[in-house]
């Protein structure tokens, strides 16, 4: 396996039959990627030995193929690396649907399909979002040889020192000891930190996809009359927010949501996620109906937020329960002097939604461990022991806590503290309505963003709504369109782009037309990056025709 260099960034490209090698070798070097194209199975095992950032390989070369060397190959793979692959799909070739899929994926292990035909940014931007996971991975390696270089240095010294001084060894023993828990935590941050940036990296590209596919839903159900058309585009539409909600988990996974609490009435949250937690949940325990209080307090939390919490504790609970187990969601206010708090809490009132179930409980042992991350009592592959960390991590992000009371044989109770909001949740308006159209209908808006099919369709949205769009792909086009248009009222800014950025952009349209209002239409995960911008300026993707057409009008009347 390369230590470096070139090799360690190219990718292999196996596709044995037509030119489908040679062609998907062309659009990654036009991406500026290495790419080299393999002949055989045997040929991408060589170049594998030798250095590679991942493999693209079509599905075909793969079935009815031994895949024995290859499997040995991954298996025996360094505890750093985990090799990615890119498989090419026909159509209808995902894993839900497709066995050979299937098989492929518990093969390989780390694997991604695309399903052909696909569009050259596609496939670059899937190659270049596999490529920087792997950059992590060497990254990771040199880490561990520093580690592990330190570790043999530091071992030789004690063994010196020890010699020396036979008086202080029980003291040099226990501070070796704490050097390597300290190693393992670092260990596990960093993996945590590898698997997160590849995480929000997909949901971002998931939501321009499901941008993509809700703009051309609004579109159609505009132009259709037929009942039956109609319900199909309404269930494509459910599908695509189902999505959205998926990709806010994967962004709370990684760490890089950014929280939004307001008052949140939990008796309405928790009324509103039955279908969701039948869904998860299934049959096999019975979810008793929830005991919610009738004078519970408004709570100050991220709405999308605890509905994830209380999913996870749901799952949670139902793992630790045989067949016919029951699961109980409650809700109560704790008082500033109420019993039973977490000691960590400070001052004032709370309110607090628990999960409890009738399951095994939990240990003393496992008890003082729950809340560390990837900490599991799940079988291998069942669970990646973030589940309580993240209830643990969120809790305290929005200023409460969490506890635990548990019997062994008798089942657990798990209670998140939520702090008391100062005033009653505030009812938003639908945004699933009719949009609004243009406040005047000369308004020209530019439009940035680099994935060409989310541009098309935010263009199309706008147009519908009466506003005259000029499109830009890039910052630097964008500037360009100002040179020519002597009119922009109003721009509509994607913020993750390659080279000129989102914010970046913004900052040299201010200055050169000073007037125009500033939209952030953005599926980026990194919170950080958007902290100094307001979320009157902001919509999200995967967003509604009727939402950028009230988050535009707002920013229009700001001006």
């Amino acid at each position: 396996m390369s230590l470096g260099g070139e090799l360690s960034e190219r990718a292999l490209v196996l596709a044995p039959s037509g030119r489908d090698a040679a062609v998907a070798a062309a659009i990654l070097k036009e991406g500026g990627m290495i790419a080299v194209a393999c002949d055989t199975l045997d040929d991408l095992l060589n170049r594998m030995a030798e250095g590679a950032g991942l493999a693209v390989v079509v599905a075909e070369a793969l079935s009815d193929t031994d895949l024995t060397a290859l499997s040995g190959w991954i298996e025996n793979q360094p505890t750093w690396s985990d090799f990615p692959f890119l498989v090419l799909n026909r159509r209808g070739g995902s894993v839900e649907r497709n066995p050979a899929a299937r098989r492929l994926s518990a093969t390989l292990g780390n694997v991604s399909f695309l399903e052909r035909p696909f569009h050259p940014t596609t496939l670059v931007s899937a190659v270049d979002t596999a490529l920087r996971g792997r950059k992590r991975q060497y990254e990771a390696r040199a880490r561990i040889a520093e580690i592990q270089r330190a570790e043999a240095l530091l071992e030789r010294r004690v063994i010196e020192r020890t010699a020396q001084l036979e008086a202080a060894n029980e003291a040099l023993a226990e501070q070796i000891k704490e050097r390597e828990r300290a190693e393992t935590a670092l260990r596990q941050a960093q993996r945590l930190e590898a698997v997160g940036q590849l995480t929000s990296g997909i949901a971002h590209d998931f939501n321009n996809l499901l941008t993509v596919v809700i703009g051309n839903v609004d579109q159609l159900r505009k132009r259709e009359t037929d009942p039956k058309v109609l319900r199909r585009l309404d269930m494509m539409r459910e599908a695509s927010q189902r999505g959205a909600r998926l990709t806010a988990q994967m962004l709370a996974f990684s760490r890089r949501q950014k929280l939004e609490p307001r008052a949140v009435d939990l008796n309405d949250t928790v009324r509103g996620m039955g279908d969701m937690l039948q869904s998860a949940i299934g049959g096999s325990v019975q979810i008793e109906p929830p005991q919610l209080a009738s004078d519970l307090w408004p709570a100050m939390i991220d709405p999308t937020q605890i509905e994830l919490v209380i999913l996870n504790l749901a799952i949670n609970a139902r793992d630790a329960m045989e067949v016919g187990g029951a699961l109980t969601i409650r809700t109560e206010n704790a008082p500033a002097d109420a019993a039973g708090r977490p000691q960590e809490l400070a001052a004032g009132d709370y309110v607090v939604v628990s999960v409890s179930d009738n399951g095994s409980g939990m240990t003393d042992e496992v008890l003082a461990r729950a809340f560390e991350p990837f900490f599991t009592t799940k079988d291998v592959g069942k669970g990646s022991g973030l589940g309580l960390s993240q209830v643990f991590g969120l809790a305290k992000q929005s200023g409460g806590g969490v506890s635990i009371d548990t019997e062994v044989g008798r089942g657990t109770t798990i209670r998140i503290f939520l702090p008391r909001a100062a005033h009653a949740p505030v009812c938003e308006a639908e945004t699933g309505g009719d949009a609004l159209a243009a406040r005047d209908a000369g308004l020209v808006v530019l439009v940035v963003d680099d994935d060409e099919a989310v541009r098309h369709v935010t263009a199309g949205l706008l147009a519908d709504l009466g506003y005259q769009v000029v499109e830009a792909d890039s910052g630097v086009a964008a500037l360009d369109a100002l040179d020519r248009h002597d009119r922009i009222d109003a721009m509509v800014l994607d913020f993750a782009m390659p080279g000129m950025n989102g914010g970046e952009l913004a900052r040299t349209l201010r200055i050169r037309r000073p007037a125009a209002p500033i939209l952030f239409a953005t599926g980026y995960a990194d919170a950080e990056a958007l902290v100094d911008v307001g979320e009157e300026m902001i919509v999200r993707k995967p967003f509604t025709q009727a939402e950028l057409a009230n988050k535009l009008s707002r920013t229009l009347a700001a001006a």
